[in-house]
């Protein structure tokens, strides 16, 4: 089954969501970010995908108090991602209760460190985020542009030990629409040894259950949950082996 994993996306310590990476596109959601992940953990779900927006904009972790809290109170998975740039940023976020470390900007700036982290850190707690723009790898919150394309950063670190990829097509971000089906089916079968997670563009539990056809093993849920097109309840039940899977190719 595949897995879902729902995004808390912060600003100011407060849950937010940019639609295509555009910080001027933002929607604020209210409530506590706490009962939040627990509304999350009550409805069977077991990792979460965090991310530090303003840590992204400057270059260290911004919210870790938030971090810790969540993490606290609900001992779920967390993977962490925004601004982790050095290992002092890294080891800030595992104190803080992160079991894995999302690095994307890093990882084009300086591989040889994030080289060393899979060494030092382990392939189970170290992810890479090669989130794209127009195919090439985005960076530093997505306001960057590498020239380096979404193959050649995972061939990059596949023969050190990488097993876990985040691939936001920046594109379909936040826009409801659907994620690129095609793009991570073939990345999948390219890379059969690396978990591929997908992220961007969900917008149904038929988008799930789609991907989930394909053999893909991870997705990340945000705008449609808070926006109701994904409910908690459908989530209970499809965890609970309760929803019809029959993917539409």
């Amino acid at each position: 089954m595949i897995e879902i994993i729902p995004a808390i996306d912060i600003i100011d310590s407060g849950c937010v969501r940019l639609e295509q990476g555009d910080y001027d596109r933002r929607t604020s959601y209210g409530g506590d970010v706490v009962e939040m992940a627990r509304s999350y953990l009550a409805a069977g779900v077991r990792r979460l995908h965090m991310v530090d927006l303003d840590g992204a904009k400057h270059s260290f972790p911004q919210n870790l108090a938030t971090l810790e809290r969540v993490a606290s109170a609900t001992g779920l998975d967390i993977e962490y991602g925004g601004g982790i740039k050095s290992v002092e940023a890294l080891r800030s976020v595992f104190d803080a209760g992160a079991s894995r470390a999302v690095c994307g900007s890093v990882a084009i700036t300086a591989p040889e460190m994030f080289r060393a982290w899979l060494g030092e850190f382990g392939a189970s707690r170290m992810i890479l985020g090669a989130d794209i723009r127009n195919g090439l790898v985005a960076t530093h919150g997505w306001l960057r542009s590498s020239q380096t394309t979404l193959e050649q950063i995972i061939d990059m670190f596949a023969g050190d030990g990488l097993r876990q990829v985040i691939c936001t097509d920046i594109s379909k971000d936040g826009m409801l629409q659907g994620p690129s089906f095609e793009l991570y089916d073939t990345l999948q079968r390219r890379y059969p040894q690396i978990d591929i997670t997908v992220s961007g563009g969900i917008g149904s539990m038929g988008d799930i259950v789609r991907l989930e056809g394909l053999d893909l093993r991870s997705v990340i849920v945000g705008k449609a949950l808070y926006e109701g097109r994904i409910t908690l309840a459908e989530i209970k039940n499809y965890l609970a082996g309760g929803e019809k899977r029959r993917p539409n190719r």
